[in-house]
């Protein structure tokens, strides 16, 4: 395109003066080929302050590369029509490439040298969508074109299953092949950078699993109905078990069938991340969904230290004694000796206390709707859930047993926590609060990169949508990090919009025929993110 030479060729002319000072300016060739000097940054004889004002006049440079153009009257004919022959396609947007991409080569994701997976996980942080989406986008906003066909084709071969050839990426420091898939590759990339996050080896990691579901009515090997965390029971799913460190930093992952008993999961995992990344065996924190006498023999035998939640009203009836006797009120701390080494702790506090009572409140009056609908039987009575409350009086007649409901009064704030850990009571319990780390790891996961609902059909793309879903995670993570401890106004939320409105002009110089990238001017919150993400190390 014929652009005017005078708007591509700015750069910084160092003129010697008479006094052996060394002058830095500005310079810009018009129209008529002519050089005007645009600004005189500055002068000296100092070489380092010769320096400084060389990087001044770069700064200078790129600022003015924003706007492009001195405000000269002889040259706003030009101005207009080189603005005029500006096309849609040179225009792009930068936002997210020059966010999340730095992060992810600081992370260390740059080693996996393959630029679909780059566009995807970076797009999954931005414009989180279905494949096609994406693919879409990528070509509408950065001019990225990549056939559908091809991107499946990719997710096909993206993880490593046993009835295939391992994938080989190389890494950058080693220039060597890897026998590795990208899943195994990206999980020891994540731990690395756990590693160096949380300052050391892994004393403490919380493990526990969530359900993703499918939009899609049959069930296969993998996808099963099951008990679904979403609230979707009559849709196909799969479990994912997340492993992660202090902070909410990941370790690694895995997918289960959907109707797999998630307390099965917790051992395998972990032995295998350790065997692979050599990890010591750290206090492993869990949920008391994974509480059970086979977890805690395992974990004991493999020799595990662990802090399980604990549900005190299935306790044998000796402790359930022990724990009652204990006349808990608001603020105190219990413990008291459980079979095979362990402890359990209690603890009790008053907005637990308002909870639980709520919530048999709720649970009391859904009885007693269906009990004057008449429409329960003897089936209905059992220990799940509120059911317990409900008894048979006479031959027929179901009703509500309230000595029973009241009695479980006594039960209102205890909290209960298994370990066999030598930590104090009050450490045990804080370490337990941590969990609220992988809590939020699974929110971020389904609502900030929308990993549910799966669209794919096939394993091998479901496990390649959960590696890359992964890897954004990780991302997301880490600009977090940078914007709490930068004391940022600005939110992750906040800094995936203001990425999608960054734009750059691509064009080429007439005389050189080089291709320039110019970065058009940023907003003050902008300027803010990048001066963050992209001019400071971490």
């Amino acid at each position: 395109m014929g652009v005017p030479a005078y708007l591509c060729v700015m750069f910084l002319r160092k003129k010697p003066n008479k006094s052996g000072k060394v002058s830095i300016q500005v310079v810009m060739k018009t129209k008529n080929r002519q050089q005007k000097v645009i600004k005189t940054i500055g002068s000296s004889f100092d070489a380092q302050e010769i320096e400084r004002l060389v990087a001044e006049g770069h700064r200078f440079i790129d600022e003015h590369n924003g706007s492009m153009f001195p405000n000269f009257d002889e040259t706003e004919g030009d101005i207009d029509r080189f603005l005029h022959s500006i096309r849609n396609t040179q225009i792009q947007v930068i936002g997210p490439e020059l966010i999340f991409g730095t992060l992810y080569d600081r992370i260390g994701y740059g080693a996996i040298h393959n630029d679909m997976f780059r566009h995807m996980v970076i797009c999954r942080l931005f414009n989180p969508g279905s494949k096609l989406k994406t693919a879409d986008y990528l070509e509408r906003y950065l001019h990225v074109s990549y056939d559908i066909n091809k991107i499946y084709r990719f997710l096909d071969n993206l993880c490593y299953r046993k009835d295939k050839p391992a994938l080989k990426c190389s890494v950058e420091k080693t220039k060597k092949e890897l026998p590795e898939d990208f899943k195994t590759l990206v999980e020891r990339i994540s731990y690395a950078h756990t590693k160096s996050v949380v300052g050391g080896e892994i004393a403490v990691c919380f493990y526990d699993m969530t359900t993703l579901y499918f939009e899609a009515a049959e069930e296969d090997d993998l996808r099963k109905c099951g008990f679904s965390k979403d609230g979707k029971h009559s849709c196909p799913q799969i479990f994912l078990g997340l492993l992660v460190a202090m902070g909410g930093n990941p370790i690694g992952y895995e997918i289960y069938e959907g109707n797999i008993f998630e307390g099965k999961t917790i051992l395998p995992i972990i032995k295998s991340l350790s065997g692979r990344f050599g990890f010591d065996r750290p206090i492993v924190v869990a949920d008391a969904g994974l509480l059970s006498k086979e977890n805690i023999k395992a974990l004991t035998a493999d020799g595990y230290e662990f802090i399980l939640g604990a549900r005190p009203k299935t306790e044998p009836n000796s402790i359930k004694e022990q724990i009652l006797s204990q006349k808990m009120t608001y603020g105190d701390i219990k413990e008291i000796r459980r079979p095979n080494n362990t402890r359990l702790i209690l603890s009790c506090s008053e907005s637990r206390a308002g909870r639980d009572a709520r919530n048999r409140a709720k649970g009391l009056a859904r009885l007693q709707k269906k009990v004057t609908s008449g429409k329960l039987t003897k089936q209905h009575i059992n220990n799940h859930g509120y059911n317990k409350y409900l008894r048979i009086d006479g031959d027929a007649t179901v009703s509500i047993d309230m000595e029973k409901y009241n009695a479980d009064a006594a039960w209102d704030g205890i909290k209960g926590y298994v370990t066999n850990t030598k930590l104090t009571a009050e450490e045990v319990i804080e370490q337990y609060g941590n969990l609220w780390f992988i809590e939020r790891a699974f929110r971020f996961n389904k609502f900030d990169l929308a990993v549910r609902p799966i669209y794919h059909r096939l394993r091998n793309r479901i496990e390649a949508h959960i590696c890359i879903c992964f890897t954004a995670y990780t991302i997301l993570l880490e600009l977090e990090r940078i914007l709490k401890n930068a004391h940022s106004e600005i939110t992750v939320y906040r800094a995936q919009e203001i990425t999608k409105n960054m734009f750059a002009i691509i064009y080429t110089q007439p005389i050189s025929k080089q291709t320039k990238v110019v970065r058009c001017g940023m907003t003050e919150e902008q300027e803010a993110l990048y001066n963050l993400i992209c001019t400071k190390p971490e």
